[in-house]
């Protein structure tokens, strides 16, 4: 790797998400297309310091603010949302770390975050009774060290890491997560994704066959979970930001086809409309277009506002008001993607559903990430917060 940049602050965090969205939009349909992992574009996002944009600024980092932060994202899923994808667990995991770890488990994984090191993520696991049945054991040796034994899917960004945290229970059967180096004995990771979108995430299984942890690489997540915390509405809000991104990145291609490659409709010609941006009909559903993704980008600012808000000052009144605008932010910018990347076809005509032209990567994309967790129970939460003052879960996926 090269030598790891060091950004200062919110401004140059935004500039240079601004400057690797432009690059890595350029061949992202390829990169689609032939499922070419990002490899050499995650290695450009390493040196640039972007990662380590959230380490405190008592460690070495910018800090930056969660609005900050949600734009990054934002802005490079507008260009290659499975490439925005990744890093969203890295952000995470730092997160953790800043709630629970000790200080000398900061001063060293912040180290390494600083250093252009990528966290991975093992937590989700197939064929238990529920997404929260986690059964990845994490068993103590009589040396205090632990050994962890289990099978983890869908673990976005392992594959690339150079430390995979693994959720798993302790004996006491409480969760923690251990950091485990990439090449630890006994881990093994298996590009095994198949997904119709977001095929360069390479989300795919991770293996745990009596893989050592030192006992100073483990942090008690469950505690995490006892107070008001913003575990979950920041992990949240970072996926609507990959949606609203992914509606963004749908409205400008479905707007340069139209500019310059889509004939206008006959009957629109005959009412004196010589381009297809002249067609009324087109213009009005452009405008819809465009407010559904106005609304997705508003509701993600005014989101991570509010999480910025409780950060300051930390009640269960003022988590619970963050959970319910991301909730919110969640639902409208994953509406919004499937929508604009559907329309997308509709606005631009035949010639827009050629495989060879990539566009479908869209829809695709957004369908598969608007899977992650569903929109139905958020709209629960939020009416019940608004009808009977109900406070969200502390559950770590609001």
């Amino acid at each position: 790797m090269s030598a790891v940049t060091v950004i200062a602050d919110d401004a140059g965090a935004l500039a240079v998400a601004a400057e690797l969205a432009a690059d890595f939009r350029k061949d992202a349909a390829e990169r689609d297309a032939r499922r070419r992992l990002p490899r050499p574009e995650l290695e450009r996002l390493s040196a640039s310091g972007l990662l380590a944009v959230t380490v405190p600024a008592e460690f070495g980092g910018a800090d930056v603010r969660t609005e900050t932060l949600a734009e990054i994202f934002r802005l490079l899923a507008s260009a290659d949302a499975s490439l925005a994808q990744i890093p969203q667990s890295h952000f995470v995991y730092v997160g953790v770390l800043r709630r629970q770890g000790t200080r000398e488990q900061k001063e060293f994984l912040f180290g390494e975050v600083l250093a252009g090191k990528r966290f991975g993520n093992a937590q989700s696991e197939a064929g238990t009774s529920h997404v929260q049945d986690i059964r990845t054991r994490l068993a103590r040796r009589l040396d205090g060290s632990y050994v962890l034994d289990g099978v983890k899917h869908y673990s976005t960004g392992a594959l690339f890491a150079d430390w995979i945290p693994v959720l798993a229970r302790a004996d006491d059967d409480n969760l923690h997560v251990a950091y485990v180096p990439r090449d630890a004995p006994g881990l093994t990771v298996v590009d095994d994704w198949d997904g119709m979108g977001q095929r360069t995430t390479a989300s795919g299984t991770v293996r745990l066959e009596s893989v050592p942890v030192p006992a100073d690489r483990v942090v008690p997540h469950h505690l995490t979970f006892r107070g008001p915390q913003l575990h979950g509405a920041v992990a949240q809000l970072l996926h609507a930001a990959i949606d609203a991104g992914i509606a963004a990145g749908a409205l400008a291609e479905a707007v340069e086809f139209v500019r310059t490659k889509s004939r206008p409709w006959f009957e629109s010609v005959a009412e004196g409309h010589e381009s297809a941006t002249e067609d009324p009909l087109l213009i009005q559903r452009f405008g819809e277009l465009a407010i559904r993704v106005r609304a997705a980008d508003a509701l993600l600012s005014t989101a991570a506002r509010s999480v910025d808000a409780a950060h300051a000052h930390l009640t269960d009144d003022s988590a619970a008001a963050a959970s319910i605008a991301v909730a919110a932010a969640k639902v409208t910018a994953a509406e919004a993607a499937v929508e604009v990347g559907s329309a997308l076809f509709e606005v631009s005509g035949t010639r827009s559903a050629l495989d060879s032209l990539g566009l479908h990567r869209h829809w695709r994309d957004a369908r598969t990430h608007t899977l992650h967790d569903p929109a139905r129970w958020k709209v629960q939460h939020i009416g019940r917060y608004l009808l009977n003052g109900t406070q969200p879960p502390r559950h770590g996926l609001l």
